[in-house]
């Protein structure tokens, strides 16, 4: 298991309580960094400094996870290779948007190619509750190009560019790098991503004293809509929400007493060889592996790594939903 990393934000608030997440008194906090291992972030998203999460039980208590990746080599990381930094190339949040996040987009492929520090970031989010009412924005109007978008960046009309999703608990949005998005007000999702904070904001809801980064946005945006969100059918107990080519994630339900094993007989090639990250969203459950048995109970992060990934087993204590990435 891992140790949350906790983010002040000023569009965040008090969910992640609720999940059992230690919030400082009087202050909001968007994010909670469940597995993060990045030698640097930027001032505007995860403070400027390094953050390496620290590891909460097992052999390995208190080191961090940068630590494991050394010590433990390709019994942890199996097929999946690190980060360009030498770190765990997963970037894995809750996030609880009490106010609306800002427009943004991170890098394309393109643009993070061609500029020194500029990080590409694709990302999924998981809907785990939503408000009445409440929305994300994904992508931008067809018909709407770049001098148009630009203009309404100017006049402050970019978000009627913006396309509006209703926020539907159960649901699965995939953001590849250059998408235009932004995290309504009254949602809180599971955030999966490249290990990647580089955000360039166009727009910020009137809000003072945070930097926007309009010419590096228009470099980086692809004009035009997602793909449409994915959702586990009807009576389904495990299936594949998002497929790129940094990472799957598969959603997970079952009810209590159940059982199934942590790789699928359908999973893709070399997931069976590589590590998996389950995010426990609501129930408590067991995962049982050659070396003993780990309960988590909702809000908790656990890493398993890929020599034990095959072979693992998840066990329901209670009615479990849950997701699980792989790289």
């Amino acid at each position: 298991m891992l140790r949350p990393i906790l983010k002040e934000k000023v569009w965040g608030g008090r969910a992640l309580a609720a999940f059992g997440k230690p919030l400082p008194r009087d202050a909001n906090i968007g994010e909670s960094w469940e597995l993060a291992d990045l030698a640097t972030t930027s001032a505007s998203g995860g403070g400027g400094g390094a953050e390496h999460s620290v590891i909460d039980n097992g052999p390995l208590a208190e080191r961090t996870i940068r630590d494991a990746v050394a010590i433990l080599g390709s019994d942890l990381m199996g097929s999946a290779r690190v980060s360009a930094t030498g770190g765990f190339p997963l970037l894995v949040k809750f996030l609880d948007a009490r106010e609306n996040l800002s427009v943004q987009v991170h890098p394309s492929p393109a643009y993070a190619a061609s500029c020194p520090g500029a990080n590409l970031k694709t990302e999924c989010w998981y809907i785990m509750a939503a408000a009445p009412g409440a929305v994300i924005y994904k992508g931008i109007k067809p018909g709407v190009d770049r001098a148009t978008f630009a203009g309404h960046i100017k006049s402050g009309d970019v978000v009627n560019d913006m396309i509006a999703i209703p926020a539907v608990v159960g649901e699965c949005h995939n953001l590849p790098s250059g998408t235009c998005h932004a995290l309504g007000a009254g949602v809180l999702v599971a955030e999966v991503q490249t290990p990647s904070d580089t955000t360039y904001r166009v727009y910020d809801w009137g809000r003072s004293g945070r930097e926007l980064h309009v010419d590096e946005a228009l470099e980086c945006i692809q004009f035009g809509p997602c793909e449409p969100a994915t959702t586990l059918p009807p009576g389904a107990t495990r299936g594949r929400l998002v497929t790129t080519e940094y990472f799957t994630v598969d959603g997970l339900r079952l009810p209590q007493g159940g059982r199934t094993r942590l790789v699928t007989e359908t999973a893709l090639v070399g997931e069976a060889g590589a590590p998996m990250v389950v995010m426990l969203l609501e129930g408590s459950l067991s995962i049982i592996t050659a070396s003993g048995m780990t309960r988590m109970i909702a809000g908790q992060t656990c890493v398993v790594p890929a020599c034990l990934s095959a072979s693992a087993a998840v066990l329901a204590e209670t009615p479990v939903h849950a997701i699980v990435a792989s790289v």
